[in-house]
Order: structure tokens, then sequence, then C-alpha cells
């Protein structure tokens, strides 16, 4: 998802100064008008957006986190030890055994066990302790109005009021980060309405607070996005004296018989004709990984980081060990 303000909380930052908003705050709500129009032409009701724009305003602490976005310069070993953390995986183990039955049902039917859920889970909000507390109406559109990101941000936006208008949530219910990303999964609202489910039954895809609609999404999200269920994420690799690096990286995918002619060895079996790729997050020399396509790329398409594919991995595998 977008927003991965909980995942690095605390890391060195270099923070840009980027150019000053060229809206004036006097155009918010002839902004929000001019949006309130297009989501009528949407079929937006207007007593949704009545609720869903009252009491919005421009939200300065939402521009000033968007402007200020750190640029992370963390090793992999730094990052591993934040967000693989003892107390992580201490919290993970008990709510494993607390939804095993439940997370058993969605591997079931959406085919991707709860060594991914679990790790998505843990890393996106804490297992659903650190979920933002922005309004989210208000977020995107102060984003949608502020203009650096204008469009991605009010097609967001036109998204969330969809979301709205099904009946899924009330807008003082949906919260989420300051870039909009909702519920325990963090979902965007373009993913929300793409991948969100009502795995429970109840007549609403509550990934704020129904575990079964948060694992069913998540799950549904990997399975439509290429999850093999026969494989893993990924494993770890022992590499042979002189291996040239230059052969690692995700998009060099090879036979697992065909990494071992080169004296590469699994950690763990898998299928001769497993396509994999070396990985080496901390560089030559360092920790080695075979990366199982399609899994690793399911789980990159949820954040396009090799450091968070590989933690949901090493996450998911400890806590439901």
């Amino acid at each position: 998802m977008l927003n991965r303000r909980t995942l690095l909380a605390g890391a060195p930052l270099v923070a840009a100064s980027p150019a000053l908003s060229a809206s004036p705050p006097e155009s918010f709500p002839k902004f929000v008008e001019g949006v309130k129009a297009e989501a009528t032409r949407a079929g937006i009701s207007k007593a949704t957006l009545d609720k869903a724009f009252k009491g919005v305003v421009v939200n300065q602490r939402v521009i000033d986190l968007d402007r200020k976005q750190p640029e992370f310069t963390l090793t992999w070993d730094q990052y591993r030890s934040r967000v693989v953390s003892e107390g992580r995986i201490a919290k993970g183990r008990d709510l494993f055994v607390k939804h095993r039955g439940l997370l058993a049902r969605v591997t079931e039917k959406y085919g991707v066990g709860p060594v991914p859920i679990m790790g998505i889970w843990g890393l996106e909000s804490d297992y659903g302790a650190s979920t933002g507390g922005f309004h989210v109406i208000e977020a995107l559109a102060t984003l949608a109005w502020e203009g650096r990101r204008a469009a991605f941000f009010r097609g967001e936006l036109m998204d969330a009021l969809k979301i709205i208008e099904a009946g899924d949530i009330t807008p003082e219910r949906m919260t989420g980060s300051y870039a909009g990303a909702m519920g325990q999964p963090q979902f965007m609202p373009d993913s929300y309405l793409k991948f969100a489910v009502d795995f429970s039954g109840r007549g609403k895809r509550d990934i704020w607070n129904d575990p079964g609609d948060i694992f069913g999404s998540v799950a549904n999200y990997l399975a439509k996005s290429g999850w093999n269920g026969a494989l893993p994420w990924g494993v770890s690799a022992r590499l042979p004296a002189g291996f040239d690096a230059a052969l690692a990286g995700r998009d060099n995918r090879r036979k697992v018989a065909d990494w071992a002619k080169l004296g590469v060895v699994a950690g763990r079996v898998l299928p001769p004709e497993t396509m994999v790729a070396v990985i080496l997050p901390g560089g030559a020399g360092g920790e080695a990984y075979l990366a199982c396509h399609p899994n690793f790329l399911a789980i990159r398409r949820y954040n396009p980081s090799d450091f968070y594919c590989i933690s949901v991995g090493l996450i998911g595998e400890r806590v439901t060990a």
C-alpha cells in the first residue's frame, strides 16, 4: 500500500523541502463543490456527499506529513532488526493461535496460507494496533486539492465516496493514514474496491474491525496478484564460494535445478522446476534467499520493496511455526 509510516518509525531520514501548494485556502470550498459535482455524475447520492464532507476542511497536518515524507536509508540489517522484532513475533504468535481456524477457512477459499497474511497484517498495522487516525475523506480531499499528486488522490477520493455509498463504512468510521490507506491491511480505496471481501458474510467489507474480512481481503489481494498456494514466498539459500553477485536480483529467474548446477543450495526442498531468483538484501557476502515466482512478486505488488517482501515471509514463518 501507499503508506509505510508504521514500519520504520524513528528511522534516520532526510527531509526534503517541496514547493508550497499553489492553491490558496479559500479555494478549497470551490474544489469540494467540483468534487461533489463529479461524484454526482458518477452516481453518488446527495445524502452520501453531505455526510462525507460534513465538517471537512483543509488538514494542514496531512499536507505537512505528505511534504516531509522521509527518505529512509536503512541497511538490511537495520531494517530487519526493526521490523522482524521479537515483540512483533510474540504478539503475532498469540494472534495466530487465536485465529488459526479462521485463517484455515480463508486458506481453503483463496489458496493463500497464513504465512503471508500474518506477515502483511503484522507489518502494515502491527496486527491492527496502528491503523492511523485520520478522517480518510478529509485527508484525500486535502491531498487532491493541495495539488502535488492531485489526479491520483482525486481518484482515490472518488473511490472512497463509492465505498461509503455502498454502505460498507460510515464517513466518521472511515479512518486511516494521512495518505488514505485504510484499516488493518492498509488498503487504499482503489485496492479496497478491487480486493476487499465480505468473508464473514455480514453484508459489509469491514477491514477496520472484522478479522475474517481483514484476512480474506489480504488473501484475495494476493490470490488475484498471482499467488501459487503450492509454493512458499521464498526460502533461505546457501551460495557457493565466489558466487557472482551480478546473477542476483528478482528479475533473473531460473529453475531451482539450474541454480543447483551453479552450487546454490535451497534451505528447504523445492520442486526442481520452480522458478526462483537469488536475492541478496544486504549485498554480496550477506544473507541469501531464493524468491519464488510468482509469490514474491505478489507480495511485492503490495509493497514494492524486497526488504518488505522478505520481512513478510520471515515474520509469517516465525509466527505460524
